[in-house]
């Protein structure tokens, strides 16, 4: 399919439902997605089982500090000069780009990318959500090689990373982030069609559009938006989403540490419940609990959305007063894994709980 200009702002909120609170504010890459199509520009999605065995992928993205995002907004050439240096140290071109997490700014940095270079944009991503660091991707758990990895800032600094190791790529790249101001663009795990097909979350920018849609037409159509993304995502390789919480946002806790968005919210409840829901986060939702309940947990999507609209509310955007829906949703089973929990679950991030995936 050809992306419209219309579907983009669909997009966008399904990339912020997905992204679990994290993964960077969407808008900002939309608007660079509007400009470029508006130019006149293609963007063409394809279907990651219709790509050639040889076909040569290479996932852009940017990482660092959502909070940090929203006032060192990027130029675009970025994400692009990360690429060519993965380019240049494979003596190759690239035939397509992906996301690395179809959550937040990071499902349009790619369409961005596919626009400007006339790149077509696979369909798939290897996280299925946002996840904060680099390492926590299906496409390190089924064996693609993280490297070679670039990396560049908004100053045309730009660098190129190579390790066999993806904790030690994050870890490089963290560094280098810092120094770049908290945010940077990067182009890693160079792969195959054939690796895509086997290491990705499939169909992700496609559902992503279809949950914007739910959201932006329910009310016109005086269903509850709620009620009608759980039946929808029921039918989709994630199998399972429901709402967990309701209440009004009466604390939040939000720093920028280590090139990360870390902290707290605390929801009063509504009615009919009788303890807050405290969500703890890194970039993203990990874990919600209302006092000694577990209501979701990582690698589960816990997302925060506007009580009357449905609209996702990122991270970043958190404001005391607001009336919102905490939902969970099940992510698919190729990140339900043994090795996929060691790699992304709960005690990556250093939470002791057991993760128990979510049921309908």
């Amino acid at each position: 399919m050809d992306l419209q200009l219309s579907d983009v702002d669909d997009l966008c909120t399904g990339a912020a439902f997905l992204g679990a609170g994290g993964g960077g504010d969407p808008h900002i890459g939309g608007l660079m997605v509007k400009g470029q199509l508006r130019a006149g520009r293609r963007i063409e999605i394809v279907d990651p089982d219709e790509l050639p065995d040889d076909a040569l992928v290479m996932p852009t993205a940017m990482m660092g500090a959502p909070t940090v995002l929203l006032e060192k907004i990027p130029s675009g050439d970025e994400p692009i000069r990360a690429l060519r240096c993965v380019e240049e140290a494979l003596g190759r071109r690239a035939t397509a780009t992906m996301p690395t997490e179809v959550g937040g700014i990071n499902s349009t940095i790619p369409l961005y990318v596919g626009a400007r270079l006339g790149l077509p944009v696979v369909d798939a991503d290897g996280q299925g959500r946002a996840f904060p660091e680099l390492q926590m991707e299906t496409f390190a758990i089924e064996g693609v090689a993280c490297t070679p990895m670039g990396i560049a800032d908004k100053k045309g600094d730009h660098a190129t990373i190579r390790t066999d190791d993806p904790h030690r790529m994050e870890w490089i790249a963290r560094g280098i982030t810092i120094r770049c101001g908290g945010v940077a663009y990067f182009s890693n795990y160079p792969m195959s069609g054939a690796e895509v097909r086997r290491a990705s979350v499939k169909h992700t920018l496609t559902l992503a559009r279809r949950i914007g849609q739910i959201i932006r037409t329910a009310r016109s159509r005086r269903q509850d938006p709620f009620e009608e993304l759980e039946a929808f995502i029921a039918t989709t390789s994630y199998g399972a989403a429901r709402r967990i919480f309701s209440g009004k946002v009466v604390d939040l806790d939000r720093q920028t540490l280590e090139g990360f968005t870390r902290g707290a919210v605390t929801i009063a409840p509504d009615r009919g419940q009788d303890r807050p829901c405290v969500i703890t986060f890194q970039n993203e939702n990990l874990v919600a609990r209302a006092g000694d309940d577990l209501l979701a947990l990582v690698p589960d999507i816990i997302t925060v959305l506007d009580a009357e609209t449905a609209v996702p509310i990122t991270n970043e955007t958190l404001r005391y007063g607001q009336r919102v829906m905490v939902m969970a949703v099940r992510v698919p089973e190729i990140m339900r894994s043994p090795a996929a929990l060691r790699q992304f679950g709960p005690t990556a991030f250093g939470l002791d709980e057991i993760y128990r995936p979510l049921s309908i």
